[in-house]
């Protein structure tokens, strides 16, 4: 039964891997323009409001966030609850374990990970890059650990949520793409979009 579960997750996955990366312009196209202004718009704010201090905004999880809600919009991993649950969550877990273990670095940096996995799988929350942004609370400089637990907020919940907003409106603004993916999690979503689009072809 858990084999036959896996291999169907293993071919779904396949199958979300090779439609994402077929040759179509227009789909690589709207990956660029997401990818670009969502990251542009966070290194701007960066620049415009923190110039002497670390990159903070721009900590290195959100690159690979981009792909997937970018690049490979289908993916289950690549969703809001996802994107969101996954950072936020591991920035809690990161900076929970900086302040419990704060001089022995190895065991900080694999406790961080391995538990923000563990809560991720649990929370249903699973995001590939919330890894990067735990392990980027332990190894961070003394500027992004002096945040504690604002880290979480600010730079990693406020940046998650500018990512979230290019994506709805660059990945939409297609017929050929829809984002979130229309499963049981975010049906209200797509509805709530159709009801704006028929109030404004009523006007």
């Amino acid at each position: 039964m858990a084999t036959e579960k896996i291999k169907r997750s293993y071919r779904k996955a396949k199958y979300i891997l090779y439609k994402e990366t077929l040759v179509d312009f227009r789909e690589k196209f709207w990956s660029f323009v997401g990818s670009f202004i969502g990251i542009g718009t966070l290194a701007y704010l960066q620049s415009q409001t923190l110039p002497d201090a670390d990159v903070l905004f721009l900590i290195g999880s959100f690159g690979a966030s981009s792909v997937l809600i970018y690049g490979i919009i289908q993916s289950p991993l690549a969703q809001p609850r996802n994107l969101i649950g996954g950072h936020v969550i591991s920035a809690i877990v990161g900076v929970t374990v900086v302040k419990l273990v704060p001089d022995i670095m190895w065991l900080a940096a694999a406790l961080s990970v391995s538990i923000s996995i563990i809560l991720m799988q649990l929370t249903k929350t699973l995001h590939p890059p919330g890894g990067a942004t735990a392990l980027i609370a332990v190894t961070g400089s003394s500027h992004i650990k002096s945040l504690g637990y604002w880290y979480a907020i600010s730079p990693v919940l406020s940046g998650v949520l500018i990512l979230l907003i290019v994506a709805l409106v660059v990945n939409n603004t297609t017929s050929k793409r829809s984002y979130p993916s229309n499963n049981q999690f975010h049906k209200k979503y797509h509805n709530f979009r159709k009801r704006i689009v028929q109030k404004k072809l009523k006007l």
